[in-house]
């Protein structure tokens, strides 16, 4: 989402909280990755999730000198929700089989969708595929990007206008049929394609 070319579809008055939120997602994401024992990964989750509770419940009490929560704070205080985003994170680090890799990266893009604006079955592609990516390297990465490529494609009206999220399913369909490899100009044709057109 915080890609220019995707950013540019969120309505001006979403961007901040969008923003944010997606940096989250991007925090958690290189926390797991860089997880060398899964306890410490674990206590820098509790940490996350203590803040999400925070941000829900007593905005003001944040702690300062972290951008992120600052830019979370301006936009989400009083909201909740952000710590099943965590608790999905948490779900992928302590992951023993594929199955649960697969369930807990699933969970982390059905949760990211929704608090998006879209429906949590809309993120089931996405979140595989980010689930490859955390896991990259390896076995299970290869069979999630198999299982991403095998995903239905939503149907165009369940975005209900929500461009950015299609413009992020059908890149993540793109990446899967591409078994994982980047082709940055065809990537980038499809979301000015999807930008522009809706389709």
């Amino acid at each position: 989402m915080r890609d220019p070319r995707v950013m540019v579809a969120v309505p001006q008055s979403r961007r901040a909280a969008m923003a944010a939120l997606w940096g989250l997602a991007a925090r958690l994401t290189k926390l797991l990755v860089d997880a060398r024992e899964p306890l410490i990964g674990q206590i820098k989750l509790a940490w996350w999730r203590d803040m999400a509770a925070m941000i829900a419940g007593e905005p003001a009490a944040l702690p300062k000198g972290e951008p992120l929560l600052a830019e979370l704070q301006a936009s989400w205080a009083g909201k909740g929700s952000l710590d099943a985003l965590v608790d999905a994170a948490e779900a992928m680090l302590l992951a023993e089989t594929p199955d649960d890799r697969r369930a807990a990266a699933e969970s982390f893009g059905a949760h990211l969708f929704s608090l998006s604006g879209g429906r949590e079955s809309l993120g089931r592609r996405w979140g595989i595929l980010w689930g490859a990516a955390v896991v990259e390297g390896t076995v299970d990465a290869r069979q999630l990007i198999a299982e991403a490529r095998m995903c239905a494609a939503p149907p165009h009206r369940d975005f209900a206008g929500n461009r950015p999220l299609l413009m992020l399913d059908r890149w993540a369909a793109a990446l899967a049929a591409g078994d994982g490899e980047r082709r940055l100009r065809g990537e980038g044709l499809l979301l000015l394609r999807i930008g522009l057109f809706g389709r």
